[in-house]
């Protein structure tokens, strides 16, 4: 792309598999409704599924919002409707969000009149199951071609390098959220309130975990660190914020420990801040997939204190006694001591406060998307290339 080129808008396209309700999924919707408009185009397009978060595009600018309706794992006339988005749309860069989308991303550009470029957004960490360990290989070689791989953290940078990830330039560009929307504003008596509809009163030390109802979550492990509170004279309760195919099983778990008086599941819902707000402490028990948590971001601006798995990025998000807490994943015993800790209210509150802080001094959704901007017109600027894989090291830089 020459220099006259450069002066006008670059076409890009967000690649997703769904727009379900998810940390990457909300960090692409993010990217749509922030990058530059006077910079770029931006056209966002999923796979297949869920298209929840569609609705959270900002509709006063002009975003192109298309599903390309695959069949399958690989939909051949999938591939060719996003060769045909592509050159219709003058899509200049290709961003996918994560690895599936690059398949089809690489597939198409090949049938493309255009030389897009590839960018991959990775937000996986911690490669699992057998499939997953197969793919290893064929996304490895996808990563090559690509012109640029940012990852969302640094621990995550580490994990990858040394399994070979490499890209033609690697960037670390951490999560950010719209700190100005997650700030506190229930009133004492909204929060009394929302307590009092799932039967938990306003002295109770609460415990909020903010996620999907699904098996790598691992609300199961909460639920075990409740028993431990108990027994430890400490009268906890949790108040599980989300929906999704675990219920059931999360249900039963909750009658057969004899919790039910002391855990409530609130449902999927839209707005999650007066959840967050009515609860003391919030924690992500995952052992698996958070890689620089979102959730954990929105409920430490929230003025929450945090109590995360030592997995992907969460040594980038907290410090240990000052805005929460770290444990290994797994550990229940460890959890329960984390939140035994945080039953002080007012040390909690000292520690949540912080906590809002440090979310409002490095991870806003105006630094994230800054760098998307530059990081972005730079290959944009860059020769097409897609013949090419990677030889040789990669142009590294590091964005705080």
């Amino acid at each position: 792309m020459n220099e006259s080129e450069i002066m006008k808008p670059v076409g890009v396209l967000l690649l997703v598999s769904s727009l379900r309700f998810g940390g990457a999924e909300k960090h692409t919707i993010a990217l749509a409704n922030h990058l530059d408009p006077a910079r770029f185009n931006v056209d966002v397009c999923w796979i297949k599924g869920e298209s929840h978060l569609a609705a959270e595009l900002d509709s006063q600018r002009e975003i192109k919002a298309s599903c390309l309706q695959a069949r399958g794992k690989f939909d051949w006339s999938a591939i060719r409707r996003l060769a045909a988005l592509i050159d219709e749309r003058g899509i200049d860069i290709v961003a996918c969000t994560n690895g599936y989308p690059l398949l089809y991303a690489f597939a198409a550009a090949r049938l493309s009149t255009r030389k897009v470029r590839l960018v991959e957004v990775l937000h996986t960490t911690i490669v699992h199951g057998r499939k997953m360990r197969a793919a290893l290989w064929l996304y490895r070689q996808l990563i090559r071609s690509c012109d640029l791989l940012v990852y969302v953290s640094h621990g995550q940078r580490a994990y990858w390098l040394a399994r070979g990830m490499r890209a033609r330039r690697d960037v670390v560009i951490q999560n950010g959220i719209d700190t100005n929307h997650f700030t506190d504003q229930s009133s004492a008596a909204d929060k009394l309130a929302l307590r009092a509809r799932f039967g938990f009163a306003g002295d109770d030390y609460v415990i909020g975990l903010c996620a999907a109802l699904r098996r790598e979550k691992a609300h199961g492990d909460l639920l075990q660190g409740l028993i431990r509170l108990h027994r430890r004279g400490v009268p906890a309760k949790a108040l599980l914020i989300g929906e999704g195919v675990e219920r059931a099983r999360i249900e039963q778990q909750v009658r057969e420990l004899g919790l039910e008086s002391c855990v409530a599941i609130t449902g999927f819902q839209q707005d999650v801040r007066p959840f967050i707000a009515a609860c003391d402490v919030m924690t992500l028990t995952s052992h698996r997939v958070e890689t620089f948590s979102i959730a954990a971001l929105e409920s430490m601006s929230l003025g929450k204190p945090i109590v995360l798995t030592r997995i992907g990025g969460a040594e980038e998000q907290v410090i240990p006694g000052e805005n929460g807490y770290l444990y290994e994943a797994g550990d229940i015993d460890a959890l329960a001591d984390r939140l035994h800790k945080l039953a002080d209210r007012a040390g909690r509150e000292r520690m949540g406060q912080r906590a809002a802080l440090y979310v409002r001094e490095r991870f806003t959704t105006e630094k994230m998307i800054n760098a998307f901007n530059e990081e972005l017109l730079r290959v944009a600027a860059h020769p097409a290339d897609r013949g090419a894989a990677f030889a040789g090291n990669p142009d590294i830089k590091t964005v705080n």
